[in-house]
């Protein structure tokens, strides 16, 4: 006999969230810091966002493993727990290691597997609130995370601040070495991420394969999935695609060439080319009857996404590019544009830099405290709209820094920044799961990733020729361009089927 999954208590959300906050304890010392650390060790500002591209292609192709492997996944550890515990070993040992790079690229590099093991933890909290939550409980559950999220954050983002300036640890260092007040906030970082994470791995437990095929699906009723990729497309279709795409990057990289373009635009030209060239490979695995394959699966789910997912996706891809450029400009932006110098080892920039964090650290803490009204606010209204208002709040802050010339002034902005954050985590989410299998929870969330990644990925490729060639050196106007970006977003939202609406419409 089927039935429905239980209601958890708030302190069970609680608990299976609380590993979000050593993730985003990671990730927001990475997002304060890491320019800071490029910067201090050589890089240009102009070629920032080409180091930065480290992260975004490895969550690109970590999270829809992970989240395909998480979903086949069972042992004494749990379905989703062992890939908790794997990736915050592996981020606590590079967060460690990060403010002892060296040299520029051994920072970069050590970048890459810094966000490759937060992204191994990461992917499967999102499908674990699919795993344990009935849908009237997702959005408070995704709202939890968005919580953790925003406290991890405050913290991590005034560290280097607060050591300097209540316990005197050095903030300056001779030129290519990395501040004491920064190194200590890394290694702080290191052990609250595994820390938290071991918290929820030993307080939640997870429900087997086998209860979560007797649990009802309510919305199986209402909902279509048409996702059925037991059946994958013949190999013909794949290597006609892949040949598009590859003739596609071939094309654009010509066209760089021949008009002498940057050479971060070829990042494009060449990503293309191998989403091709991953379309043909797939095409072999079938051809061979290897259906099974995770490749030919993820690939063949992306194909056959829901509809809901696909309108998200363009509401994420405008939101997300907003967001990849307040976090590689607003250090430069704020340091150049407020405090008048792009000096990185001056004392006067040094300042700017710990601002900005304590600017971060206040978005993420308003975005803490209204997480738990967001549901309430969803109720009200809707998600659509709810996350709208949000978006659009997003964009008159970012857009609004370039308007302030006094550094406190600037918390104004961080305040809306800080709503659309706390939206962003939360109501896309939410509205997703409602579309989703349960049985292919973790490969569509780590697929939905993509769309998180991709406008990073065109982020890191077009916005240092805009700086550089367009807004004249002036990184303040790349945050303008992402204000603009978020307020797309906030359109685009409000014609995004939710299913859940649909559901209730129906009972």
């Amino acid at each position: 006999m089927k039935r429905s999954k239980p209601r958890l208590t708030f302190w069970q959300i609680w608990n299976m969230s609380f590993g979000f906050l050593g993730i985003q304890f990671g990730f927001a010392l990475q997002n304060a810091n890491v320019s800071r650390i490029f910067e201090t060790l050589g890089a240009k500002v102009e070629n920032i966002p080409i180091l930065w591209i480290a992260a975004p292609v490895t969550g690109l192709i970590i999270q829809p493993i992970i989240g395909h492997m998480s979903d086949n996944t069972w042992n004494r550890l749990g379905r989703r727990r062992p890939y908790f515990l794997t990736g915050a070993i592996l981020a606590s040992l590079a967060l460690i290691f990060m403010p002892n790079s060296p040299v520029l690229w051994i920072a970069a590099g050590t970048l890459w597997i810094m966000d490759a093991s937060i992204n191994i933890s990461m992917e499967p909290f999102r499908a674990f609130v699919g795993d344990m939550l009935p849908s009237e409980q997702r959005t408070t559950g995704f709202a939890t995370q968005s919580f953790f999220i925003g406290t991890g954050a405050v913290i991590a983002s005034v560290l280097p601040a607060v050591l300097t300036n209540f316990f005197h640890v050095q903030n300056t260092a001779p030129a290519g070495q990395i501040p004491m007040s920064v190194k200590l906030s890394f290694y702080i970082g290191g052990f609250v991420f595994i820390s938290a994470v071991i918290w929820t791995i030993i307080r939640t437990k997870e429900y087997s394969p086998e209860v979560l095929r007797e649990f009802s699906t309510e919305e199986n009723s209402v909902v279509n999935y048409d996702t059925d990729t037991d059946n994958s497309f013949e190999t013909s279709v794949y290597v006609r695609r892949g040949f598009y795409w590859i003739f596609a990057g071939l094309m654009i990289s010509l066209l760089i060439y021949i008009f002498s373009r940057e050479k971060e635009l070829y990042i494009l030209s060449v990503g293309i080319g191998t989403f091709g060239l991953i379309q043909i490979i797939s095409g072999l695995f079938v051809s061979a009857g290897k259906t099974k394959n995770g490749l030919v699966v993820v690939l063949n789910d992306l194909y056959r996404m829901p509809k809901t997912m696909g309108q998200l996706a363009i509401v994420q891809f405008f939101s997300w590019f907003a967001l990849f450029s307040m976090w590689i400009y607003t250090t430069s932006a704020v340091t150049s544009h407020i405090y008048g110098t792009k000096d990185p080892t001056s004392e006067l920039y040094n300042q700017g830099a710990n601002w900005v964090g304590i600017l971060f650290a206040v978005y993420n803490g308003f975005a803490a405290l209204v997480a738990f009204l967001l549901p309430v606010l969803a109720k009200l209204t809707n998600r659509r709209i709810t996350h709208s208002v949000s978006l659009i709040a997003g964009g008159l802050g970012l857009i609004s820094i370039i308007l302030f010339h006094s550094p406190k002034m600037l918390i104004l902005s961080m305040l809306g920044i800080g709503l659309a954050w706390a939206s962003i985590l939360a109501m896309p989410y939410a509205i997703l799961t409602g579309s989703l299998p349960s049985k292919k929870m973790g490969t569509y969330m780590g697929i939905f990733n993509f769309f998180i990644v991709i406008p990073q990925i065109l982020a890191a490729s077009i916005l240092g020729f805009f700086v550089r060639d367009v807004f004249g050196g002036e990184s303040i106007y790349a945050l303008v361009t992402g204000g603009i970006s978020m307020f797309i977003a906030a359109l685009l939202i409000l014609f995004v089927k939710d299913v859940d609406e649909t559901k209730s419409e129906k009972v």
